[in-house]
């Protein structure tokens, strides 16, 4: 009967590298998400001698969404690698960020919700400030409300983390 536990925990364990292609996948997503940057930067540079103020905002906001979006396609690719594949031998590669090395769950929830809010204020930002062609009241207020959700969601999981983590600590 042990050959047979042993058998469906090596199947069971094993499949985490189903995940790979995954991440493969989102490696692709972000060379994608790099090209439309570099078309999106292009564009900005051209119409900077005859854009507005306002026009320059929006269009550095633009950049900065893509960016937050690329970093968090970055945490996502590290910390699921990290977290649910393989360890990662840092003392071979002195160039990793901290940041990106043994992200614990809890602290990946914590990154994704932050870049998440972050890109959600962005985006209400650049909408706010091209209000002119985004007229819509409704659905600003629907980008405002969202980015409130993601942001108390985000509060609730730290106080959750923090709650959990000193009942840990306690002893028992």
């Amino acid at each position: 009967m042990g050959w047979i536990k042993r058998s469906v925990e090596a199947v069971v364990f094993g499949s985490r590298w189903l995940v790979a292609p995954f991440l493969m996948g989102l490696i692709v997503g972000l060379a994608a998400l790099l090209y439309k940057f570099a078309v999106k930067l292009f564009e900005f540079v051209i119409q900077l001698p005859t854009a507005a103020a306002a026009d320059v905002i929006v269009g550095v906001l633009s950049l900065i969404d893509l960016t937050l979006t690329a970093n968090l396609i970055i945490i996502v690719i590290c910390s699921s690698y990290e977290n649910f594949v393989a360890p990662v031998q840092s003392a071979n590669n002195t160039d990793r960020p901290e940041g990106l090395n043994q992200i614990s769950f809890s602290g990946l929830k914590q990154k994704l919700l932050g870049s998440i809010v972050a890109i959600a204020a962005v985006n209400v930002l650049e909408w706010f400030m091209d209000l002119g062609q985004h007229a819509d009241n409704t659905k600003l207020a629907w980008a405002v409300g969202i980015m409130l959700a993601f942001a108390v969601a985000m509060l609730i999981l730290a106080w959750a983390d923090r709650v959990s983590a000193a009942s840990d600590r306690e002893p028992k």
